[in-house]
């Protein structure tokens, strides 16, 4: 077994129409700045209300990656 660094950093998605949207936008977003991205976790889920109704979703993710 090798040894590996690994970080974990804190990022936050929203969406106007799911947390899974969210999620999926912080992810492809990270991705594009960190390499090695490995997992997530939802630390926190919270939104935006208007008129009686959702408006904005927005996730707050760690997500972890191993330095090369």
């Amino acid at each position: 077994m090798s040894d590996n660094v690994y970080a974990v950093t804190e990022i936050v998605g929203s969406s106007t129409t799911s947390v899974e949207d969210a999620i999926q936008g912080a992810i492809a977003r990270a991705s594009e700045s960190l390499d090695n991205l490995n997992w997530f976790e939802v630390v926190e889920t919270r939104g935006h209300i208007e008129n009686g109704k959702v408006a904005h979703y927005q996730v707050t993710l760690k997500v972890g990656f191993r330095y090369e």
